[in-house]
């Protein structure tokens, strides 16, 4: 089996593998996988992952043909994994778990310190992938698919990430230094109200030291201070 970086030839078959694999695992509507797979790997939205830097997409090949890939990027020193898509016919074989080794050593070599896995709460086959790779569930978000919010699993290969106290309007408040996001002018950290992460109050912007507390009225997570954005595929807006 060859495990490589993704082309734009690969294009038709990402999109082939990640519609057989979510009908697989997601008690979804195929209308709303259609969509959902046109909104993130549709001919234009693919060739922006590919042009994406910070975006990793690799093809696992089992006798040229393609069978697996995975979608991972790099938001500073932390690896973050969202797909691992598996040709439902091909499963059982170990190619998740070579797709996944190799995943993770890109990611490292590339400067990730800390990897972590994202899976929707509903696929209980993908968060047993993650356990029995022994990361831990640290926290939940949400992802949309076709317009819907789902949550979505959050899990570390460690937990020694910092959390920084920072008082806010004499409320002692916690910045997760691990828990980072991409935004256009620097990173987004996770702001919870206690120690132990239980309870999501906000973002912090690393770009400019500001507390981000509402959304701007696109419904995108904008700092007021500097204009830093954080891009619209992943944020969390529930408790907003």
């Amino acid at each position: 089996m060859e495990i490589r970086e993704a082309t734009t030839d690969d294009g038709p078959a990402v999109r082939s593998i990640a519609l057989r694999s979510m009908e697989a695992s997601y008690s979804l509507s195929p209308s709303t996988i259609e969509s959902a797979i046109m909104q993130w790997y549709g001919v234009d939205s693919f060739a922006d992952l590919l042009n994406d830097d910070g975006v990793l997409l690799l093809v696992a090949e089992r006798d040229g043909e393609p069978v697996a890939f995975s979608e991972s990027a790099l938001v500073d020193d932390r690896g973050d994994i969202h797909w691992i898509h598996v040709a439902a016919m091909h499963r059982g074989e170990g190619i998740g778990q070579s797709l996944y080794e190799a995943t993770r050593e890109r990611l490292m070599d590339a400067g990730a310190e800390t990897i972590r896995g994202l899976v929707l709460a509903m696929n209980s086959e993908g968060n047993r992938f993650w356990e029995q790779r022994g990361l831990q569930k640290v926290g939940e978000g949400t992802v949309e698919v076709d317009g819907t919010a789902f949550v979505e699993n959050i899990y570390v290969d460690e937990d020694s990430v910092e959390l920084k106290p920072v008082v806010v309007d004499d409320r002692e408040l916690y910045i997760d230094q691990g828990d980072i996001d991409r935004g256009s002018e620097g990173p987004f950290y996770t702001v919870y109200t206690d120690e132990n992460r239980e309870n999501r109050y906000s973002y912090y912007c690393g770009n400019c030291d500001t507390l981000i507390t509402s959304m701007d009225t696109m419904g995108r997570l904008s700092c007021e201070e500097c204009g830093n954005q954080l891009k619209p595929t992943r944020w969390d807006a529930a408790y907003m």
